[in-house]
Order: structure tokens, then sequence, then C-alpha cells
């Protein structure tokens, strides 16, 4: 089964029953009959093994290891036969036990690249579950190593209908909790949307603390520190509350895109949303500065917060994951050219371009009480406030 639409359940009611399950709670899974041949896969797995993309397709109704089923995994290209083998070394031992006519019958069935493995095999009928580690999707190991765990699925009568194979990252629950502990689920599924980096218009937000250096002399490193993580937290709140992507954090700065392709994804995608959200993420990251001094003993006027909001056509925005961190960045003159909008808003103010104010339409304009065609703007060389790269 090709394509994004997402597995039709299994004939059989225990294994369509532990499909559901699976599907629902947004695991890996795999689920095959008890011949072993493939009869779901959830979107969530799929969607892993498609490298974080897009959907792979699923070799429904074919025997897992066989022939037809190592065809479309190499179509993939998303692992290696070494990867391959190492996986089957680790189910083989369950697929042996349920194959009928012993090993001969499992040499038979296997693709033949596998064959030389059959023989070292042990029958391993465990009546509920067992779990083991193999190499990441990735080809040559390039994804970490998984964990699997196989569960035996039985119907009513007690006869063994199938197994369901659950993959997850080898990192504990306890690791993995902790990461996403303090994520927001709307926003990984933003950074999920552009794991494939490409041109998206966009809104864009630079937010700087001013006079950051004299405030970090007068406090303790331990104060300003928690300072820094308090504004980054508060920052990236309005953010996301608003619709948009948190980019990098530059110590005591802040950067946020705003695509017009999620941007309120829920109820109108489009420029003017995405300018619109820009816009109101500043308003409220001002607001929520109060906030944050009063929790750090600091008077209002001590967080004078500059900010530059600018519209992108043509910024190329995507997510960098490496092995020590992830996050969302863009590149191109529009986003070099708000950072220069930005470094002019000096004195606590906000400057916002004509770009990103010409994109609001006529109600998101009124919700935020402007009036984008009886405006007039100032140059930005011409302020008093202008630096050197923005005269130039």
């Amino acid at each position: 089964m090709g394509g994004q639409e997402t597995c039709p359940l299994p004939e059989d009611p225990a294994l369509a029953e532990m499909a559901v399950a699976m599907r629902e709670a947004g695991h890996w899974a795999e689920i095959v009959d008890a011949s072993w041949r493939v009869v779901y896969m959830t979107d969530d797995l799929r969607l892993g093994a498609g490298g974080m993309l897009e959907l792979v397709s699923v070799p429904l109704g074919h025997r897992m290891y066989g022939p037809e089923w190592m065809g479309e995994v190499e179509q993939r290209r998303m692992t290696s036969l070494d990867l391959v083998r190492e996986g089957f070394r680790e189910v083989g031992s369950l697929m042996l036990a349920d194959t009928p006519g012993d090993r001969e019958e499992l040499r038979r069935l296997v693709d033949p690249r596998l064959v030389d493995l059959v023989d070292a095999l042990r029958p391993e009928d465990m009546i509920v579950a067992a779990s083991s580690t193999f190499g990441g999707y990735g080809v040559e190991g390039t994804r970490p190593t998984l964990a699997f765990t196989a569960l035996r699925i039985r119907d009513p009568d007690g006869r063994l209908a199938g197994t369901a194979i659950i993959v997850k990252p080898e990192a504990s629950m306890s690791v993995l909790a902790t990461l996403a502990a303090q994520g927001d689920l709307k926003h990984f599924d933003r950074m999920q949307s552009v794991a494939k980096a490409g041109r998206r218009p966009a809104a864009i937000l630079f937010a700087d603390l001013e006079s950051s250096s004299p405030l970090a002399r007068r406090l303790s490193t331990a104060s300003y520190f928690s300072l820094v993580r308090r504004m980054a937290r508060a920052a990236d709140q309005c953010v996301i509350d608003a619709g948009g992507l948190v980019g990098r954090h530059v110590g005591d700065g802040v950067v946020a895109f705003f695509l017009a392709e999620t941007v309120l994804a829920e109820t109108a995608s489009s420029e003017s949303a995405a300018a619109r959200s820009c816009i109101q993420a500043a308003h409220a990251l001002r607001d929520a500065m109060i906030g944050v001094a009063a929790r750090s003993e600091l008077a209002p006027e001590d967080l004078t917060m500059r900010f530059g909001l600018h519209w992108g056509s043509t910024p190329y925005v995507g997510q960098i994951a490496t092995s020590g961190r992830m996050e969302v960045t863009a590149l191109g003159d529009d986003v070099n050219e708000g950072a220069r909008i930005e470094a002019c808003a000096t004195g606590g103010r906000t400057l916002v371009s004509k770009a990103l104010i010409e994109r609001l339409e006529p109600e998101d304009a009124a919700a935020l009480d402007l009036d984008p065609d009886h405006i007039t703007y100032t140059p930005l060389a011409d302020l008093p406030t202008a630096t050197e790269k923005a005269r130039r």
C-alpha cells in the first residue's frame, strides 16, 4: 500500500483491536498475522521509516523478511542489508516457532540473502512478550539504535492471531519524558512540518533585551541566568501561543517564524494570518516581560525589549537536527533585513516593516487596530537610531 493514506484495519478482530490501540497511542508499531504477513503499520512508524518526511509504503500481505517484503524495504532506501539481517536475527526465532515445517520451511520463505542466518535460530515460542534492540532506521546506522517489543496477540479462544512489534528509540522513557516534558505538542508538529527545508513565506520576529550587559554586571551570575531562562520560556510561550515556530536563542534574544502555510492552520492559513500572529506575539512578549521582571525582583523598565518584525517572501526555512540539539532556522536576505530592523529599534520600540504590514487583510488589521491604507512609513536609514548596516 503506497500513498499517504492510513492503513486499513486488519480483518481479524483481535489484530484490528491491537491496531486501533497502537494507532490511538501514537506508537511506532507494525502488526503481522500468525503467518508473519504484514497486516498493519501505524502512520507514526511509517513517518519514522520515511525519515520524518513522508509515510513510507506498506508491504501489506507480504511475509516479513520474505523476498517481496525485502524489495519494498530496499525501495525505501532507509536501511541497509546489514541492518535487515540484524533485525532478522532478533525476530527470526519467533518466526521459526510460528512456521509449520520448521527450519526448512522458513528457509524457503525468507529472502535468499537471509537463508544463512536460519541455522543459528532457536525456536522461541514466548507466551506474552519479548524485547530486544536493533540498528535504527537510516543507512549505515545513521539513526540511533531502536528498542522493540514483540507482543503476542491471541483471539478469545487463546489461539495465536499474530504479533505486534512496537518500536521506540533505545533511550529510556525517563529520558524521552525529560526531553518532551516542557514541550508543546502542537509546536513539535510545526517543527516536524519543516523537517524538509524549503522556501516558505513567513513573518519574521526578532527580539532582544536592551542594555543587557549592565544588567548582567549588576546581578549575580546565578540571578542573571535565572532571568535569561524566564525570558526564554516567556518568549517561546508567546510565539507558540500565536502559532509560530521558535527559532534560535542567542543570549537574551529570540528569533521566531510565522509561516503562511502553518500559522493558525486550523482556522486560516494565509499570509495575513501569519503577519497578524507575528505582531500579536510581539505584543504578548512585551506584556510578559512585566511578569518576568516581577519574578526576578526587577523594575519593569529594567527589561526593555526591542523588536524588529519583517516579512520574508523567500526565506529558506528548515529544521537542523544533530546529536546535541534540534532547532528551526531560516536563511535569506529577508532574515538578515529583519535582524537589521531589530538592531535599529532601540528605546524599547517595535519596528515593523511595510512588507509585513501590507500583508494584513482588513479583518486582521482591524483586530490589531491598524489601518494599512493610511499608514506612513519612515525609511530605516532616516531613523536617528539607524545602524551603519541599516544605512548601507
